[in-house]
C-alpha cells in the first residue's frame, strides 16, 4: 500500500473506487485541517512552477480554492482579505513594473 498522508478533495474516494482503487482516509479535526491546507497549498504551488502553460489556469483555480478554505479556516472572510490586499496595493504597489531585486547597495 502506498502512503500519501495529504489532504484530498471530497469526491476523490468515490472517483478512485470507480477506478478499482480503495483509499484509506480519515476526517481531520479542526487543529489538523489548517496545516493540511497549508501543505496542500505548498504542494500545488510547487506543481504550478513545472506545469505546462496550458495546465496553469486549472492549477491556479485549484490554488484559489485552497486559499479560500485557508481564509475560512483562519476565521477571516474574503472581504477582509480583499481589504488588506487593497491597502497593501496602495502602500506598496503591485507587480506591473515587473521589478526584480538583485541586491542591496550600501
Amino acid at each position: 500500500m502506498k502512503i500519501f498522508r495529504k489532504l484530498i478533495r471530497d469526491n476523490m474516494p468515490v472517483i478512485m473506487e470507480a477506478q478499482g482503487k480503495h483509499l484509506k482516509t480519515r476526517i481531520l479535526n479542526d487543529e489538523e485541517f489548517l496545516p493540511a491546507l497549508e501543505n496542500k497549498l505548498l504542494e500545488e504551488t510547487q506543481e504550478l512552477r513545472t506545469d505546462p502553460a496550458e495546465s496553469k489556469p486549472a492549477k491556479i483555480a485549484y490554488i484559489y480554492e485552497i486559499l479560500d478554505y485557508i481564509v475560512r479556516a483562519t476565521g477571516s472572510t474574503p472581504e477582509q482579505i480583499e481589504t488588506i490586499r487593497k491597502e497593501d496595493f496602495v502602500k506598496k504597489g503591485g507587480f506591473d513594473k515587473k521589478l526584480f531585486l538583485e541586491g542591496e547597495g550600501e
